[in-house]
């Protein structure tokens, strides 16, 4: 039997997602753009962007500074970044961030608080009790919500977590640094919240990667690697244009690949891993400041970074050793996935940026001379904000791929009552 095309309604959807992508991506659009770009002819943009702004997620108007052709401009398509908007969390290690992020990626609004720590500086902070972490969680979103008012809707919810999570539930399986296994923290989390939306739980590496990609350094290149650096080191690899996730969402876990066999202890029972040669802790112990518990992780790591570049012998020896086993692990990810670009998040932006010259040493003699010539070595451009912009996209990915859809479910379901 011949298998039937597309329904028009299938193609319509399909039109409206690729038209509200391309200004949620790519910023406001002339008619004449969006028709050149996504090869379709004006009277259907016309009707796209119709119902587009008769559901209330884009508005048209004259562009700002009209150009000296001849004839009625085009007409800009906007993206309405304060009435649509999702929320994004952000677990850290030593912080928790909340935004609302509106239609268009734009930080609306957020929220951050500090992580307490128990003892003396990283090497002992305290493991969260998860109930707290997701009450603190849903009373900075809450805040953001009323904040935003009523004439505003959100139409998604994610959050980057530092920890294996298993795609088929959102549950996290394993966070060596952050006592939450096991725990269904998205669904908790979305009744607490009470808005109608569920809250998605990702990898925090792998929405880094795909805001590297999406909004960031990786503009343009479809096969990347971003490597994030908090206490642990994780990493999100972006193949043919697409997050590769594995069979159950846990691929990408490149701080647990062995870099030096019987090295440092790592937190997941080997020895050797990227994680354990490279990770905060590690440089801390090398150059001497462990203990350090007024001073937040990444502003420890970049203190050591400082002191480095301003000669301080035991903080540059401690970033050359990090910096050489960070190449080792550069070489071997570029000959086993040859990608077009490396970029580094969190921590690890800081050390790149102190151990460049060793990274690139290392990496010129490690890595096979072909999948070596044209990859470029980056750091993040969305800096401290890569994670929190990943869980923001990702949170917008269900009104993209059908953007009508998800405001009429959204307006004819009964919100719950948040718990207090």
């Amino acid at each position: 039997m011949m298998r039937a095309g597309p329904s028009q309604e299938e193609i319509r959807r399909h039109n409206l997602g690729a038209l509200l992508r391309f200004v949620h991506v790519r910023g406001p659009a002339s008619r004449a753009t969006l028709a050149e770009t996504l090869g379709l002819n004006r009277s259907t943009i016309m009707a796209l962007t119709s119902d587009l702004t008769a559901a209330g997620l884009v508005r048209e108007e004259l562009p700002r500074r009209p150009g000296r052709r001849a004839g009625r401009p085009s007409l800009v398509v906007r993206p309405e970044s304060t009435r649509v908007y999702v929320l994004a969390f952000d677990v850290g290690v030593d912080r928790l961030t909340v935004a609302r992020v509106g239609l268009g990626g734009v930080i609306l609004d957020r929220r951050e608080a500090a992580r307490p720590a128990e003892g003396g500086g990283a090497a002992r902070r305290a493991a969260p009790d998860p109930h707290e972490m997701v009450s603190a969680l849903a009373a900075a979103a809450r805040s953001l919500v009323r904040k935003a008012g009523d004439e505003a809707t959100c139409v998604g919810a994610a959050l980057a977590f530092p920890g294996i999570v298993r795609r088929s539930d959102d549950r996290v399986m394993f966070g060596p640094n952050l006592d939450v296994r096991g725990v269904a923290v998205g669904e908790v989390l979305s009744r607490r919240l009470g808005l109608g939306v569920p809250v998605a739980v990702c990898n925090d590496a792998n929405l880094g990667a795909l805001a590297e990609h999406e909004r960031g350094a990786g503009v343009g290149v479809n096969d990347l690697i971003y490597l994030h650096g908090d206490v642990g080191v994780g990493g999100g690899i972006i193949t043919g244009g697409q997050l590769l996730g594995g069979e159950d969402g846990y691929g990408g876990e490149i701080g647990h690949m062995v870099v030096n066999p019987g090295g440092r202890r790592c937190a997941c029972g080997s020895r050797g891993c990227l994680e354990a040669e490279v990770g905060e802790r590690t440089l801390l112990d090398l150059a001497g400041r462990r203990e350090s518990p007024d001073v937040p992780g990444r502003e420890a790591v970049r203190a050591v970074v400082d002191a480095a570049a301003r000669g301080d012998v035991v903080a540059r020896d401690a970033l050359h050793r990090v910096g050489t086993w960070l190449g080792r692990g550069v070489a071997d990810l570029v000959n086993i996935f040859n990608p077009g670009m490396v970029i580094f998040g969190g921590t690890l932006r800081d050390v790149y940026l102190g151990a460049a010259a060793q990274v690139r040493s290392v990496l010129a003699t490690g890595a096979l001379a072909a999948p070596r010539e044209r990859v470029k070595l980056r750091t993040a451009a969305l800096a401290d904000d890569t994670t929190l912009v990943g869980a923001a996209e990702f949170a917008f990915a269900d009104v993209l791929s059908d953007p009508v859809q998800v405001l009429a479910r959204l307006r004819t379901t009964p919100e719950d009552a948040p718990v207090p």
